[in-house]
C-alpha cells in the first residue's frame, strides 16, 4: 500500500512539487494515467495519480477546479501538472480550491517529459507490489506451517507478532484478551492495560469494521492501536489488535493481516466446533437425568458417577439456576442471533461465574438457547451475584441475562426437581409486567390450576359443589361452613374437629351429617372432599377479589 506521501518523500521524484497541504498527501496511490481529456474521471479506475500538463487548460484554468472536482468524485489519489509548455504557473485560486477540498496537488518540472515520470513511478510501483506479493506469499507459506502443526491460538498469536515484530492481542467477543505476542512479557504493564485504555476512551466502537485508535503508551505519549474483526459468527465477532502499526518495518502489506485474521477465523471456528460437540453430550446428560428422576418405578443408577465428566460432584446441595438471554423487538425473529448471544453467553458465564461460586456446572438445555447452572454449593446472596453478572454482561455487550432458581435440595436424585422448579419460575417471568433479572421459584397449591380461570367459570364450579355453603350469608349457614372447612383440614376426624373449635363431638357430628344433607353427597369420599377442598379455598379467594 504506497501513499502519494511516500512517492514523494523518495529522492529520484524530488522534481515533484507538493503545493497543497502535506497533511493532505496520504492518499493511496494503486497506479498511474497520463490525459489531456477534460472528461478523463469518467474512463479511470479509483487511486490514479493523474498527470497532465493541462492543454486545453492554458487559456482558462479556472476550468481545472471542474477537472479537480471530477477527478475528487472518483476518489482520485491527485492530480500531476506540468508546467512550462502550456502553462507557466499553476493559478493560486485553483491551488486554494484543491487545498480547500483536500486534494493534493503536484507540480511537475518543465524538464521532465511526462513518459519519464510515468516509468519512474509505474517501476517503482510494481516493483512495490511484487515486493508486497512476495512478502505475501511468504506470510501465507509460515501461516500455512503453523495450521498444518495445528499450534494453539497463543502460539498463533505470539508467532504472528513475531513476524510482524509488534505487540498484538486478540480479544473475545466481550473483550476479554484471549491471547497476546510476547512483547507484554518484557514491559510493567500486562496486555490488559491497553485494553482497558480501549474500553473507556472508546466505549461504542464499533467492532464490525477495521478501526484505528489512540491510546497512552507507558510513558503517557500517544500511541496508535489499529483493530481488525475476527469473524467467527455473524454477530459478536473476536477482534484482533495490532499496536503501534505505523512502526511495522516494510513492507508490511494488509495482506498479512487479513491472512493472519482469516486463520484465527479458522482456528476459532475449529475450536467452536469441537466445543459444541462436547456441550451437546453435557446437554444430553442433564436431560436424561431430569426425564429418568421423572419418570416412575426407575431404577437405582449412579449418577454422580455418569456425571463426573460433565461436572457433578458430591454435595449436600444442590440447586439449579435457569438463564435466558432476554429478546427485544429486533432480536425476537432473529433465530441466528439468538443462538450466538446464547453461545456468547454460555462462555461469558463459564469463564465469571468459578471465581465467585464454587463447584458449578454449566450446560446447554436441548433443543432451546437457554441454560441451566447447576450449583453444587451453599452460597449467600446468590442473586446478588447473578444480577451482579448480568449487568456487567449488558455493559461489554448488548445481551441481557435473566436468571431463574429452582429450591435447593441435598440429593443428586433432586436435581430434576430444582431444573423443573427453575423452569416453572422462568415461564413465571415471562408474564410478570416488571422487568427483573432475577425469579425465585414459589411452591402453588392446586388453586394455581385455575389461575386463568375466569370468575364466572369459579363461581358456578364453587356453587355447584357447596351448593348454599358457597358463599353464605346467614349466620347459620356460615357456621356449617366453618365447621366444613375445619373438618376437612383434620382429615375428616370428629374429636379433633371438636377439639379445635371447642364444640361437643355430637355438635360436630351432627353439623356434618346437616353439610352432607345439603350437598347430597358422601363428605368422606376422597373425591367428594378434594372437591369440596378446592372449592372452599376458591369461593374463599374469588369472595375477596369482588
Amino acid at each position: 500500500m504506497t501513499t502519494l506521501e511516500d512517492l514523494l518523500k523518495i529522492p529520484r521524484f524530488s522534481d515533484l512539487k507538493l503545493l497543497t497541504n502535506p497533511t493532505k498527501a496520504n492518499t493511496i496511490v494503486e497506479s498511474i494515467e497520463i490525459s489531456e481529456t477534460p472528461d478523463v474521471a469518467n474512463f479511470i479506475p479509483k487511486k490514479i495519480f493523474l498527470l497532465t500538463t493541462a492543454m486545453v487548460y492554458k487559456d482558462n484554468q479556472q476550468e481545472l477546479i471542474t477537472l479537480i472536482d471530477s477527478l475528487k468524485e472518483q476518489e482520485a489519489a491527485g492530480i500531476g501538472i506540468k508546467v512550462g509548455r502550456f502553462i507557466e504557473t499553476i493559478d493560486p485560486e485553483v491551488v486554494a480550491y484543491a487545498n480547500k477540498i483536500n486534494f493534493p496537488v503536484v507540480q511537475v518540472s518543465s524538464t521532465q517529459p511526462l513518459g519519464a515520470v510515468l516509468h519512474q513511478l509505474l517501476n517503482y510501483l510494481w516493483d512495490t507490489k511484487t515486493e508486497q506479493l512476495s512478502y505475501a506469499l511468504d506470510i501465507q507459506k509460515r501461516f500455512s506451517n503453523l495450521l498444518i502443526h495445528d499450534v494453539s491460538i497463543a502460539r498463533f498469536v505470539a508467532d504472528f507478532g513475531k513476524m510482524i515484530n509488534t505487540p498484538v492481542i486478540l480479544l473475545s467477543p466481550y473483550r476479554k484478551v484471549i491471547a497476546h505476542s510476547k512483547h507484554f512479557t518484557q514491559t510493567s504493564k500486562p496486555a490488559e492495560y491497553y485494553v482497558e485504555q480501549l474500553i473507556t476512551k472508546y466505549a461504542n466502537w464499533n467492532e464490525d469494521s477495521n478501526t484505528s485508535f489512540m491510546i497512552d503508551d507507558l510513558n503517557r505519549e500517544p500511541m496508535q492501536i489499529a483493530g481488525f474483526p475476527v469473524t467467527v459468527n455473524s454477530y459478536f465477532p473476536h477482534y484482533l489488535l495490532v499496536l503501534n502499526p505505523q512502526q511495522v518495518p516494510y513492507p508490511m502489506s494488509e495482506f498479512a493481516v487479513e491472512q493472519a485474521c482469516l486463520v484465527l477465523s479458522f482456528m476459532l471456528y475449529k475450536n467452536q466446533k469441537v466445543q459444541e460437540s462436547l456441550d451437546f453430550l453435557k446437554s444430553d446428560f442433564l436431560g436424561q437425568l431430569v426425564e429418568y428422576q421423572q419418570a416412575p418405578h426407575q431404577s437405582k443408577r449412579d449418577w454422580l458417577d455418569l456425571g463426573t465428566n460433565y461436572g457433578l460432584k458430591k454435595s449436600t446441595q444442590y440447586q439449579v439456576v435457569y438463564a435466558v438471554c432476554s429478546q427485544t423487538k429486533t432480536t425476537a425473529t432473529k433465530i441466528k442471533y439468538q443462538q450466538e448471544e446464547s453461545d456468547i453467553a454460555f462462555q461469558w458465564l463459564s469463564e465469571a461465574l468459578p471465581p465467585r461460586i464454587k463447584n458449578i456446572s454449566i450446560f446447554k438445555v436441548k433443543n432451546t438457547n437457554h441454560l441451566a447452572i447447576l450449583i453444587q454449593s451453599k452460597v449467600d446472596d446468590l442473586e446478588k451475584i447473578l444480577t451482579e453478572l448480568s449487568l456487567e454482561l449488558t455493559e461489554k455487550l448488548p445481551i441481557t441475562l435473566t436468571f431463574a432458581l429452582g429450591n435447593s435440595y441435598e440429593t443428586v436424585e433432586q436435581i430434576a426437581s430444582s431444573f423443573i422448579e427453575a423452569k416453572t419460575a422462568y415461564e413465571e417471568m415471562l408474564t410478570m409486567t416488571d422487568v427483573v433479572l432475577t425469579h425465585g421459584y414459589h411452591p402453588k397449591g392446586m388453586k394455581s390450576l385455575f389461575e386463568k380461570m375466569s370468575l364466572e367459570d369459579i363461581h358456578y364450579f364453587c356453587e355447584t359443589t357447596l351448593k348454599e355453603l358457597a358463599y353464605p350469608v346467614e349466620d347459620s349457614f356460615i357456621e356449617l361452613r366453618k365447621t366444613l372447612q375445619c373438618y376437612l383440614s383434620f382429615q375428616c376426624e370428629i374429636s379433633k374437629t371438636a377439639k379445635e373449635m371447642y364444640l361437643h363431638r355430637n355438635t360436630i357430628k351432627y353439623r356434618i351429617d346437616h353439610c352432607a344433607k345439603i350437598l347430597g353427597k358422601s363428605i368422606q369420599d376422597p373425591t367428594n372432599s378434594l372437591n369440596l377442598r378446592l372449592a372452599l379455598e376458591l369461593s374463599e379467594r374469588s369472595n375477596q377479589h369482588q
